[in-house]
Formats: C-alpha cells, structure tokens, sequence
C-alpha cells in the first residue's frame, strides 16, 4: 500500500488511519482486538487514540481506549514496530486539573498515556482542543521538552481554527519552538466549513499534514441512514439525525450513482473522496467489524474519475 508524508513529521502512513474511540465503547476488547490484527493485515499501519476516549461511558474514567490499545501491542510481539500510534490531551477527564494544556497537566498526563499504552514514546501528540487559558508558547514549550526527551516524536493540533494555528505557527517562528506540524480536523463529505477555506489554505501553504475524523460523518455517509427510523441502527445513530435534509440525501444520491459505477460502497466512495482530496493526508474511520475493515481496503484502492469527483463535489456544494 502507497505510503504518504505525514506533513513535517519525517514519517509516511498508510492513506486511513484507525480511530480508535469505539475502544472500551461500542466494542469489547476481543473485538478490537480483531479489528486492529485486520487493520494491520491489511497495510495501514497508524492508529489514533486519546486520552478521554472513553470517558463518556458509564463506568470508565478515561484511558480505556489507550489501554486496549497498549493490551494489543504487548499480546502482539512485534507490533509496536509496524504502527505508528497517535493519541491526544486537553480534553475534560472530569476530575479537577485534568484538563486543557498547561504545562504541568501535559507533562503528567503523557506519562499516563505512555503507562496505558505500554511504550516508550508517542509518535504523534496532539493538543485535543484550542486552550484559551494557556498561552500557546507555555504549550509548546511543554511539547519541546517531551521532544528532547523522546517521549513524543510529533506534535499536532486537533479542533484548532485558522487564527488560533496561524498563531501557534508564528510563535514558534518567534520563539524558537516546535512546530505543530499535523491537524486533526472535522472535515467530510458533507461537514465542509470547519476545514475548507482559511484553514486548508493555511495547511496547504505550511505543510502541515491532515488526518480528519468523522470521515463518514457518525456513519451517515456509508448511506444505511435513510430516514428517522434508520437511526436506532447504531449507538451512534442519534448524531446523524441532523443529516437527513435536502443537502444530505442529495450526497447520498451522488454516492450512490458513483458506488454503482465502481461496484463499491457509498461508505468506501466517501473515503475514496476524502483520499483524494488535496490538502487531506489520511481520513480517520473507524471500525467495529473485520468486513469494514476491509472495506477500509477497498476505499484506499479505489480510484475516482474526474467526472466522479465532479459529481459528488456539486452534491455537496
């Protein structure tokens, strides 16, 4: 499988990278643990994890993603060589001072993530979400020190606008400091305004890499969701009600007549246009069955036409 530069970082992944927040959610252990042995069977070879995933499920505190994910590595001997693991911090853990991106919450919540996972070093760190409480040259002065350290190998910024990574970039010209050098943004087919524009302006002239989430927007555009009564499918479905509209059943339309002319799935066409888009390096999907992680295959050997790029673009104008 085709490899690609991840921005700066001076490392190539596969074109989809695993999102790992399903773990400890809506799958069990053996599950995940089946889906990653497939991911990996297959080619791709990056996983995306954080440390709030996942902190919302009755019960959890956080942490359960990354420890399924660490559990995996240490039953695979090996492993730990052939992926390249992403995981993130700034997100509420729901316990007071576990939150945003202060120097001392980054610098002891990477040795939490470190101990869960069962590595050494993180190959790319993200900051989860823009803190407006801490100054962005006290953050990336918290990352430099985990660089000089190798307990990070990366940095990158999840949900952050155009001004706020514009302003991260230039105090690091200023200061001397790392650069974030990834963005985690929410980019798909159908949800467009967070990332295009500005913000992929902005990372196309920097370098900086893009791997989006929600890139089948919550399962909506695999094209199972038709209708209100479709949305108890999944636990997941009550997200995508706000989809079923005009503009949303017009994409599905478009996916449906470019999946019939490749013989494909609505779901692997979605991915297939997010591959191939200019300013995206690897979507994140993911996945609780071994049949869609194949799927995830096909999606990154499928090649759109012109006229198939053309189409679904107009649909989601």
């Amino acid at each position: 499988m085709k490899k690609r530069a991840l921005g700066n970082t001076g490392f190539e992944i596969a074109p989809i990278v695993f999102g790992g927040n399903v773990f400890g959610w809506t799958i069990d252990e053996k599950s995940s643990f089946d889906v990653l042995d497939a991911f990996v069977d297959h080619g791709f070879d990056a996983i995306d994890t954080a440390d709030v995933y996942s902190v919302w499920v009755p019960g959890n505190k956080g942490g359960e993603s990354e420890a399924i994910i660490g559990r995996w590595l240490k039953a695979r001997p090996g492993m730990r060589d052939r992926v390249k693991l992403f995981t993130k911090v700034g997100m509420d853990m729901r316990q007071p001072g576990q939150t945003g991106l202060s120097e001392k919450w980054i610098l002891t919540e990477v040795e939490n993530s470190l101990t869960r996972l069962g590595v050494e070093r993180i190959d790319l760190y993200f900051s989860h979400r823009f803190d407006e409480t801490t100054p962005q040259e006290v953050t990336l002065a918290a990352y430099e020190r985990l660089l000089k350290e190798g307990k990070i190998r990366s940095l990158g910024a999840s949900n952050f606008d155009a001004a706020q990574l514009q302003d991260a970039l230039d105090v690091s010209k200023r200061d001397g400091l790392p650069p974030y050098q990834v963005l985690q943004p929410e980019y798909n087919l159908y949800d467009r305004g967070t990332y295009d524009g500005a913000l992929r302006d902005l990372c196309l002239r920097e370098g900086v890499g893009v791997v989006p989430y929600y890139a089948l927007a919550s399962g909506f555009l695999s094209g199972k969701y038709r209708s209100e009564a479709d949305l108890g499918v999944s636990q997941r479905g009550g997200k995508v009600k706000d989809y079923l509209n005009t503009r949303g059943f017009g994409i599905l339309k478009a996916l449906d007549a470019v999946s019939a002319r490749h013989g494909a799935s609505d779901a692997e066409v979605a991915l297939a246009w997010l591959i191939e888009r200019k300013g995206v390096t690897a979507p994140i999907a993911s996945a609780t069955k071994v049949s869609q992680v194949e799927s995830f295959a096909k999606a990154a050997s499928l090649q759109l036409t012109a006229e198939d790029m053309a189409e679904l673009e107009a649909a989601a104008a």
